[in-house]
């Protein structure tokens, strides 16, 4: 133990591969974690890795923090789910919350991002049909994006590769990130833009200075609706509750999802009135989203990452690891903000992903040349220069 940070040795030989039913939709690594604390994981061969990748961006309190561990507890005695068709009382506790860390709106909970993206996207169209009459069709996104798998959020994901095997998919059209010209595009007939504050999957991109407010201009000049997908960059992990607000452009429809349950599947879209008023009974619906299970734990993880204290921290900290991968990095363009960061780099990153895990340090890619850090929202300085230390070992051992 050094400074608080338990010491690596050499990781003890992967486990061999064992026959599976899983179908092979993941190209899963031979480790089997079966054990965390705070932001350390443990394989079933007793190696301790830094986690900074937390479940890709879920686990927003690290691994058996003692809140959600209680919460989870307590839960599990009383009531673990009912029906929607009943009133839950632990899902109007955090819409509540949701609702006023946003600012505005009313909103339905679902499992994931996906399924979020998905009712956004119906919300969308339904407006469009029932507000003006059918005449606003077009759905924008832009480069780069990713909102997920399931068929409407695939269509509005730009990556050929998750696209095409499952074309035709519902139509919509991009416009390249960042480009303000492009916006012309949004004109009488866009029935809805979809825009990720930071392209997580897409090479953790930030939209420039000024972008997201002119796209939220552009929409209003056209009156079509903004939806900001805060899946990967909600619930604190650039240092506000949400990541428009660093902007301040209010969006009409907000997802968000990932670190919302600190690892419990929840998702949830938070609608401005005059869309969530169209919903009627019977339009949408989940079997399990919102159920009081996952709700009671991401109300206790939403009343402690949006503490003003608690994301003053995650700035601090996300500038403290941003300024030492850029010393690690000399040359390199580091993106993002707060704890979702991204290393510039000039090849694939999964070589470097491996030597980095190789080190006792979990971190993931991004597009196709990107390395991307995601730690657990409480990461502390010491544990952010550790992973430094870490990956400047690893990125060595490549060649970079």
């Amino acid at each position: 133990m050094a400074n608080g940070i338990p010491l690596m040795a050499a990781p003890a030989p992967a486990a061999a591969p064992v026959p599976t039913a899983l179908v092979k939709n993941y190209a899963r690594q031979e480790i089997r974690f079966v054990r965390g604390s705070g932001c350390w994981l443990e394989d079933d061969r007793g190696n301790r890795y830094l986690d900074c990748f937390a479940g890709v961006a879920v686990c927003a309190l690290g691994h058996a923090h003692p809140a959600v561990v209680a919460t989870l507890c307590r839960q599990v005695a009383t009531l673990v789910h009912v029906s929607n068709h009943y009133q839950i009382p632990e899902q109007e506790t955090l819409a509540a919350q949701l609702s006023a860390s946003a600012g505005f709106g009313k909103l339905l909970f679902c499992n994931s991002g996906t399924e979020a993206n998905e009712a956004a996207y119906k919300a969308v169209r339904l407006w469009g049909n029932i507000t003006h009459g059918g005449r606003k069709t077009r759905i924008i996104a832009f480069t780069g994006a990713f909102h997920g798998r399931t068929l409407g959020s695939l269509s509005i994901t730009h990556n050929a590769k998750y696209r095409e095997p499952f074309a035709p998919l519902p139509p919509a059209e991009f416009l390249p990130f960042g480009d303000l010209a492009a916006l012309s595009a949004i004109t009488n007939d866009v029935a809805g833009v979809f825009i990720e504050p930071i392209q997580g999957e897409g090479g953790v991109f930030t939209a420039p200075d000024g972008f997201l407010a002119a796209v939220r201009a552009a929409c209003d000049r056209a009156g079509a609706l903004l939806v900001v997908d805060e899946i990967q960059t909600g619930a604190g992990r650039t240092g506000k509750p949400w990541c428009w607000q660093h902007s301040g452009a209010r969006p009409d429809i907000m997802t968000v999802a990932k670190g919302l349950g600190g690892g419990v599947p929840i998702g949830a879209a938070l609608f401005s009135d005059q869309v969530a008023d169209l919903i009627k009974p019977g339009l949408h619906g989940t079997t399990f989203g919102g159920n009081p299970l996952a709700c009671a734990v991401a109300s206790t993880v939403v009343e402690r990452v949006f503490a003003p204290a608690f994301l003053t921290q995650v700035t601090q900290v996300g500038e403290y690891l941003r300024r030492g991968l850029a010393a690690a990095f000399p040359g390199r363009q580091i993106r993002g903000q707060g704890l979702l960061l991204g290393v510039q780099l000039d090849r694939d990153p999964g070589e470097l992903v491996k030597a980095a895990r190789d080190e006792g340090l979990i971190v993931g890619p991004s597009g196709a040349n990107t390395l991307r850090l995601a730690p657990p929202l409480i990461v502390s300085e010491n544990e952010a220069a550790e992973a430094v230390s870490r990956l400047t070992r690893a990125a060595r051992r490549c060649g970079i």
